[in-house]
């Protein structure tokens, strides 16, 4: 079967975002554009202005609008330590990023970057501010480049449908990738099926969906992107989900374990990781650790995947503080529920290692085309991809891909060497021993304390992200005192699964 010249194969170079340009808004009947934002304990929040008003503001030489300073420092009205009410800053528009809300006929959405209002000290105006998710994301996505290297990345987001949230009920009883889970006419699956259209219609690539394994779950996958346009369509897509769901009365959450009998939810994230020039595949030096060896069935990483790989197993643990951002997030991190267990570890196609490494399939052999009809085929891509299972969808898709790359470029600039080696089998069944011929002997937090004093404790990745850990970590103390405010246990998990 011939390849399909529009199906290129992914890359950083061809993969992009399908947005639509302002010009095209009234021409898709858009009365209203929702300037959106994600703070950084996951709240998705908009201005609703109308599309006049829109595009006055593109009159301005910085489109956009003003927001309290405080704006990452709120859990519902409480306002964290470190943050006051004192200050604005313009959330400037980036007018690459305009999609339709296929769930709501007539609105637009587009997101921003945080900046000064005017010059303050040590800042160049027009730049992000230390707080800006995307900016802090878009940071860590310009030192990859500056070391030779770029990503893809993306996502499975899964959820489950609840017909009430106290008590909890769900959509169904039905397991994974059960036919009754989809059955038709009922209500869950037209809900899906809206899900599934408006996410095409709204320009994002779906790659498939399913029922998943606890009662009423189910998984959207969607295609990669570069990291910025992957954390804008995941925040587009989780807002197709609740919003479709909501128009046939459902609550979707992404809540990580509501049955402790059962599967979690999680937000699988798949990195792959490219060189920019190929003829230099990381840019670096090659002294620090071995970069040279052959891909064979022991070692199909390349040196650039290799260093990658070092440094997210070394910085993993500060990540999980904004992969698995609260305590709820635990719950799903056990040993032996498929859900990458709790030791700091990767393997070829193991479910119960907090990274997999996806290889693909060996492909078979097409007959070699005739003399006259032989032309120079391209050196393919290595084509894999690593799984990353220890984040879910209670986390800011731009805090948790800031810290997984992160922790990946910060492998790459210090060459570190890969300690850990593919692990065949459960960790957690692996004797001692075992453990240690294949370099496995840290776990990962356990606890919401944990992650935090691991991201405390990590020099290099607070250096590389910035001043927006300490905010991260200020208003998650305030957001853990919200959720767990209700006196019984029903309380907080209706205050879970209303809020995430």
């Amino acid at each position: 079967m011939a390849n399909n010249p529009n199906h290129l194969p992914y890359s950083p170079q061809t993969t992009k975002a399908l947005t639509i340009a302002p010009a095209w808004l009234e021409a898709n009947d858009i009365h209203t554009v929702r300037i959106t934002w994600v703070d950084l304990i996951n709240n998705t929040r908009f201005r609703a202005v109308p599309l006049s008003s829109f595009q006055r503001l593109l009159t301005s030489s910085r489109p956009g609008v003003t927001v309290t300073q405080c704006v990452f420092g709120q859990a519902g009205i409480i306002v964290a330590s470190g943050f006051s009410p004192v200050g604005e800053y313009l959330y400037v528009l980036d007018l690459t990023t305009i999609r339709l809300c296929s769930y709501a006929p007539g609105h637009a959405s587009i997101v921003g970057w945080f900046q000064d209002t005017n010059p303050a000290p040590g800042r160049v105006l027009g730049t992000g501010v230390p707080m800006c998710p995307r900016s802090v994301l878009k940071r860590v996505i310009d030192t990859a480049a500056s070391y030779n290297a770029a990503f893809l990345v993306g996502v499975e987001s899964e959820f489950i449908l609840l017909k009430n949230t106290n008590p909890i009920e769900t959509v169904n009883a039905h397991g994974w990738s059960n036919s009754q889970a989809l059955a038709s006419g009922t209500k869950e699956t037209e809900a899906m099926e809206d899900i599934a259209q408006g996410l095409i219609k709204s320009g994002i690539e779906l790659m498939m969906y399913h029922s998943e394994g606890a009662p009423g779950q189910y998984e959207v996958v969607t295609g990669p992107l570069p990291p910025l346009e992957a954390a804008d369509a995941l925040v587009h897509t989780r807002e197709t989900i609740v919003n479709m769901a909501s128009k046939h009365g459902f609550r979707a959450t992404f809540a990580p374990r509501l049955h402790l009998d059962n599967c979690g939810s999680a937000a699988h994230t798949h990195i792959s990781v490219h060189p920019i020039n190929p003829d230099q595949p990381f840019g670096l030096q090659s002294s620090a650790g071995d970069h040279t060896q052959a891909a064979t069935s022991e070692n199909v990483l390349t040196p650039l995947e290799r260093i990658f790989l070092a440094g997210l197993m070394d910085h993993l643990p500060a990540a999980c503080a904004f992969t698995l951002p609260i305590r709820a997030s635990y719950a799903r991190m056990l040993d032996g529920i498929w859900s990458g267990g709790t030791w700091v570890a990767w393997g070829r196609d193991n479910r119960e290692t907090p990274v997999r490494l996806c290889v693909p399939p060996t492909r078979v052999p097409v007959p070699a085309p005739s003399q006259a009809q032989a032309a120079p085929v391209p050196k393919p891509p290595s084509g894999n991809h690593f799984e990353v299972k220890c984040v879910d969808g209670t986390s800011s898709p731009y805090l948790a891909l800031s810290g997984l790359l992160g922790a990946g470029v910060l492998g790459i600039q210090s060459q570190s060497p890969l300690i850990e080696k593919d692990c065949r089998a459960p960790a957690a069944t692996m004797t001692e021993a075992e453990r240690e011929a294949v370099g496995v002997k840290r776990r990962l937090p356990r606890t919401w304390e944990e992650a935090r004093g691991a991201l405390e404790g990590d020099v290099a990745m607070r250096g590389l992200l910035g001043g927006v850990v300490e905010g991260f970590l200020a208003v998650g103390e305030t957001l853990d005192g919200l959720l767990h405010s209700p006196p019984n246990e029903a309380g907080r998990i209706q205050m879970l699964v209303e809020n995430y």
